[in-house]
């Protein structure tokens, strides 16, 4: 996105939500998708998450599709002077921030994701996407909100597919089927490759924010993922391994 975000694209579940989240847009510097971090604090968008996610993307050679993942929430960044970090720390000021020292430079540096005093991201959903390439056209061919909030906020219309915030990537089938998990609910999701209809759905344990694997074993097809949770994300944590049988 070459979007600069500006007070207009503030989204909030309630009034005082998106005033908040308002408030934050003045506060900080926002000039669009190369706005360097600073002492003043910056607004990137897309986010560190992404973008593109950290999972990548799965490739159906056969019908020439990429499928990909993709976050749409934005971030954070201040630079602190380096001998103004301990006073800081001793404040409070960097709870609910990750902190990275950057030896070697004159800075530290903070970071979080843009979140508004509820915990949800200060822009409109979509917050995650699952799209779909034309490699031949480099046209987008289908794209569609991945994840409901029920973990993030159970009592807003939890069924509801706004999209979350997402990390693991997709697999694609020589069949035309795409699995992938990655949302911040607790679902494994089966895909049509080529037109993006949702075929199958599956409650996992936790979070299934890993890339799904399949493997045959004695003529049949079974898909397994990870379904451990993301510690920077929230949610539960989990070590769980579930694995689904394809039908023959």
């Amino acid at each position: 996105s070459q979007k600069t975000i500006t007070e207009d694209d503030a989204w909030g579940i309630a009034l005082f939500d998106k005033w908040d989240c308002q408030n934050t847009i003045n506060s900080l510097r926002s000039e669009g998708i190369y706005t360097p971090p600073s002492l003043q604090g910056s607004l990137m968008y897309p986010g560190y998450p992404g973008g593109s996610n950290w999972g990548g993307v799965s490739v159906d050679e056969e019908r020439q599709i990429i499928i990909a993942n993709v976050n749409q929430i934005g971030a954070i960044v201040r630079l602190i002077p380096r001998d103004k970090v301990e006073a800081e720390r001793e404040e409070g000021r960097f709870e609910g921030w990750q902190l990275s020292p950057m030896h070697g430079t004159p800075y530290a540096m903070a970071r979080r994701p843009f979140l508004s005093m509820l915990g949800l991201p200060c822009l409109a959903p979509p917050w995650g996407k699952l799209m779909a390439v034309d490699l031949k056209s480099s046209t987008i061919l289908w794209e569609k909100p991945l994840g409901t909030i029920e973990e993030l906020a159970p009592a807003i219309v939890p069924n509801f597919e706004f999209g979350t915030p997402n990390a693991g990537g997709s697999i694609t089938t020589a069949t035309g089927l795409t699995f992938i998990g990655a949302a911040m609910d607790y679902y494994i999701r089966a895909f049509d490759t080529k037109t993006g209809e949702k075929l199958w759905q599956k409650n996992l344990p936790r979070s299934g924010m890993a890339t799904p694997m399949t493997y045959e074993y004695q003529g049949r097809q079974y898909v397994v993922i990870a379904a451990g949770g993301h510690g920077g994300m929230g949610g539960k944590p989990g070590d769980f391994l579930v694995a689904f049988a394809l039908q023959k």
